[in-house]
């Protein structure tokens, strides 16, 4: 072997091995971004077996979601902080004025709310993915993770307030109210 043709393996070797550092790199900034993603969703879900597990024996449970959830802020805040869990819903929670308070500003609307209202601006079926990018646009103080909205659309969908529609590998959804609608038209 000549020490042309060696300084020339060498420097493929050096390229090739450039390459796969920057492709390591790549999939280092990806998997950090997706176990982000994964913590925030973590946070969710202990958050809902928390208040499933507070109540399990509760008479009236269509309350719970919308109406008993200001009750239970100020119950949970303490434990969400003692646990070192902190995500923009629980920093969300604790600048929301008290219930009752005078500060004047709104409470923040349900993620589940905004998404029944983004649905019902469309008649066809809309993609979660889509659906995310429309509150992202409309709504630029929310950023919930794609895995949380679709978490919340098939919360609706089990509670029979939206539709699921699975065309091929796509998941799309419509208000359960339109979609009748439009069967009997």
């Amino acid at each position: 072997m000549t020490s042309q043709s060696a300084a020339a393996l060498r420097a493929r070797y050096v390229d090739q091995a450039a390459s796969d550092l920057e492709e390591n790199r790549r999939l280092q900034r990806e998997l950090q971004v997706r176990i982000t993603m994964l913590k925030q969703e973590e946070a969710l879900l202990k958050d809902i077996i928390s208040l499933a597990e507070r109540y399990e024996g509760f008479a009236d449970a269509s309350r719970l979601p919308e109406q008993v959830q200001d009750e239970q802020q100020v119950v949970t805040k303490p434990k969400r902080a003692a646990a070192g869990a902190t995500s923009r819903r629980t920093a969300a929670t604790r600048t929301a004025p008290a219930k009752g308070g005078t500060e004047g500003r709104p409470r923040q609307a349900l993620l589940c709310d905004l998404l029944m209202n983004l649905l019902d601006e469309y008649d066809e079926p809309r993609p979660a993915k889509e659906l995310r990018d429309e509150l992202l646009k409309k709504h630029p103080d929310r950023n919930p993770t794609p895995q949380v909205v679709r978490n919340t659309l098939e919360s609706l969908v089990a509670k029979g307030r939206v539709r699921r529609h699975k065309q091929q590998r796509s998941v799309m959804y419509t208000l359960a109210r339109r979609d009748g609608a439009n069967g009997s038209a």
